[in-house]
């Protein structure tokens, strides 16, 4: 138990993978938390289930000081004009809607914090440039990056800050699931990466621990609409000042020189 204040936190996708293991460490810094998946009776991409979370973590607690969405699947692994639509919805829907509805869900729970409210969300890879095989996923975690950023332009006169992360390359089951798809249908390169990811392993679990820990705290106040990376980006010495380059760790458009 450290001295850190306990903070009320809701994590979706808590179960498994970065969800579970985020829950597992912010419950040792003596924060309450409450977690969500789909083992525990709530599938975030159904709006009826977060409503009814909503409704039992404002009986038990009456507000809530940050929310971190994690919950997410990689879905089928598969080129876009041969893959299942079924499934690539489901997949859209989980990454997509599932974190939009935690966000619209728990907003009012939020907006009572005592201190300034946080919101994070995981990206994931495909936000940033193309990911063959990977369409749906790619798709949803872009789309969550500019969620983010429309709801911090929404929420830019209210005590609420909200960004999104990239983790970096974790074992997860996804990392499983790239591996027994083979090369031919991951891709040369996704297989290589998550060969080299199994046998080496990785710090960014460590470094999305920590900075989940840096953006739920004080020292992260005022910046919000952010994509930021936990391994490549100088997190711990950013501050809302920092961002006086209105673009900066967004999705923008990169323009020719000369071009307003």
């Amino acid at each position: 138990m450290t001295s850190r204040p306990q903070l009320k936190i809701v994590i979706s996708g808590a179960s498994s993978g970065i969800g579970a293991a985020l829950a597992e460490a912010l419950e040792k810094d003596g924060h309450l938390i409450t977690g969500l998946s789909r083992r525990q009776g709530c599938d975030v991409s159904k709006w009826e289930d977060i409503a009814q979370a909503v409704k039992r973590v404002e009986k038990t607690q009456g507000s809530l000081d940050a929310l971190v969405c994690c919950a997410g699947i990689q879905g089928e692994i598969q080129l876009t004009m041969e893959s299942d639509p079924a499934q690539w919805r489901s997949t859209v829907e989980t990454n997509l809607l599932g974190t939009y509805h935690a966000i619209r869900g728990f907003g009012a729970l939020l907006k009572r914090a005592e201190r300034r409210a946080k919101i994070v969300c995981l990206s994931g890879g495909g936000a940033t440039s193309p990911r063959p095989g990977f369409s749906a996923y790619a798709a949803a975690k872009t789309g969550v990056v500019r969620l983010i950023e429309t709801v911090a332009a929404e929420t830019s006169d209210e005590a609420i800050d909200i960004n999104a992360i990239a983790p970096g390359a974790i074992p997860t089951a996804m990392t499983e699931a790239i591996l027994a798809a083979g090369p031919a249908r991951s891709g040369r390169k996704e297989f290589d990466s998550a060969v080299a990811l199994k046998q080496n392993g990785t710090n960014a679990l460590e470094r999305t621990t920590a900075l989940v820990r840096w953006l739920l705290s004080s020292a992260s106040d005022g910046i919000s609409g952010r994509l930021i990376s936990a391994l490549w980006d100088p997190w711990e010495t950013l501050s809302a000042q920092s961002f006086e380059q209105r673009d900066l760790y967004t999705l923008r458009r990169v323009l020719p020189p000369g071009q307003p």
